[in-house]
């Protein structure tokens, strides 16, 4: 049944113009620290609109029928990674502050939901393992750039606690890629031993 929702033209024209929305927002979000970050960093800066833009471009190219599993990848994988990261911050930025504006909540539902729809198409991505290695540099190597040249998304209150943020979203890109592997690499690679 599930195979006939994520495959329905409908569905994915949905989902498409829906991630648009959700990438463009998240633009518009990050414009103050954009406005601040020298030009070289630029496209490592906005994480999440960039990991649903990458989702957001698969759709499309899903919906007229091509393949694209470089994109897939780096789709899968960031989608978990910062769906993931963001309800963690929110929460953290609630036990922190006590509180939360009606934006975090907001915030947690959807990148909540980015996790879950970047595992859902996990099948239909057409890994190998080269497109999972291009994700996982891409998604390591933009780690080094939050953390190490202090490029990371702004959360007011968690400043103070930017080493265990990095630890955690290092581990959190292994656990991204590790998935990749599971869900959608490993299988092609059993199927194509099957005789």
């Amino acid at each position: 049944m599930f195979y006939h929702i994520l495959t329905n033209r409908t569905f994915i024209w949905l989902l498409f113009l829906i991630n648009l929305a959700g990438s463009v927002y998240g633009y518009i979000w990050y414009g103050f620290q954009l406005e601040q970050t020298e030009p070289v960093y630029l496209i490592f800066v906005p994480d999440s609109p960039t990991a649903s833009l990458f989702f957001t471009i698969f759709l499309l190219l899903m919906f007229f029928g091509k393949k694209a599993p470089y994109i897939g990848s780096l789709a899968m994988v960031t989608l978990f990674k910062y769906g993931v990261w963001a309800v963690v911050m929110n929460l953290l930025t609630l036990m922190v502050e006590g509180s939360l504006h009606w934006t975090g909540y907001m915030l947690i539902i959807s990148h909540g939901a980015m996790a879950v729809q970047g595992l859902l198409y996990a099948p239909f991505y057409q890994l190998k393992l080269r497109h999972l290695a291009v994700a996982g540099i891409w998604t390591l190597h933009n780690d080094v750039i939050d953390y190490v040249f202090e490029q990371m998304p702004v959360y007011g209150p968690l400043m103070d606690y930017l080493n265990p943020i990095g630890y955690f979203t290092f581990w959190l890109s292994i656990v991204s890629i590790g998935l990749a592997y599971i869900l959608a690499v490993r299988p092609r690679l059993t199927k194509s031993y099957d005789y």
